[in-house]
């Protein structure tokens, strides 16, 4: 045995599963290198610069819900490619590659549970499927998630995060902004608050229906917040728009939206606003 075969099989290996790949995680905006675990228990925040990370539904969950427990609600069954649309691939195939990397069945995720004591659905868009897009799934899911909240007699609050309308999908996805509109209205008929927090990015069809039509409207630190982009805008008016234009600062400034909530205070902010919004109701005596 050669003298560096010696080394190396004296070397103590970290398994896999604390290797240096997730040990340090890289900061998307300082590039800082910060501890994986420590970027965690700061609830994927960095610490230097304070950048809000994308996060996906179940992180959100145990975020948000009271000691991390919640039932996630089944999501409804749709018509799948009802255009039989097919670019560089399939989108059944696109669906197919999604599912295996995310690990849900489409980009809008439903939970009930409590939070500050109190019942609440939540939906959470994922961003990290097919970029948050809105097509039937979503809509399905979204007016699931309302006529849940309705059954439970509690809020219904909605993370939203997506790049707009699903291509693949073409009208019939923007046929889904009228349908969550017409279930929002079903909420408030209920008399039933609907709370949404914005996170980075909700742009697109999904800015111009649900996402701005919340009883309140909250955002994480640094959200990009818009329907059409900054390039596109700039080139149709002509102008140079301010620096910070469609992030959540900027809209709060200018009166777009409520708050912007960091996200290690969220959890207490939204029990606040449920209280005040859906008290509890007194027996009869």
């Amino acid at each position: 045995m050669s003298w560096l075969s010696r080394v190396r099989s004296g070397i103590p290996f970290l398994p896999k599963r604390q290797s240096t790949e997730n040990l340090w995680h890289k900061c998307k905006k300082c590039q800082t290198m910060i501890f994986t675990k420590e970027w965690e228990e700061n609830f994927c925040v960095c610490p230097r610069c304070d950048f809000h990370d994308r996060i996906g539904p179940q992180l959100r969950f145990e975020q948000v819900f009271d000691a991390a427990k919640c039932a996630i609600l089944d999501a409804p069954k749709v018509r799948e490619d009802p255009l039989k649309f097919r670019d560089t691939k399939r989108y059944t195939e696109r669906l197919k590659a999604a599912r295996t990397a995310n690990g849900e069945r489409d980009a809008l995720v439903n939970a009930r549970g409590k939070i500050g004591g109190r019942k609440a659905v939540v939906g959470v868009q994922d961003f990290a499927f097919m970029g948050g897009s809105m097509g039937i799934a979503v809509g399905a899911s979204f007016v699931a998630g309302v006529k849940a909240a309705i059954k439970d007699d509690c809020p219904y609050v909605l993370f939203t995060a997506a790049g707009g309308a699903r291509m693949q999908e073409g009208i019939l996805s923007l046929m889904q902004m009228p349908r969550t509109t017409v279930a929002r209205a079903e909420l408030r008929e209920a008399c039933l608050p609907y709370i949404v927090v914005l996170t980075d990015p909700t742009t697109g069809g999904v800015t111009a229906s649900y996402a701005m039509l919340g009883d309140v409207q909250l955002a994480e630190p640094g959200a990009l917040i818009g329907f059409a982009g900054q390039r596109v805008i700039e080139q149709t008016i002509r102008e140079k728009l301010p620096d910070g234009f469609q992030r959540a600062e900027y809209l709060l400034e200018h009166g777009m939206i409520d708050m912007v909530v960091p996200r290690s205070q969220l959890r207490d902010r939204l029990a606040l606003l449920i209280a005040y919004l859906a008290p509890e109701k007194k027996a009869a005596a």
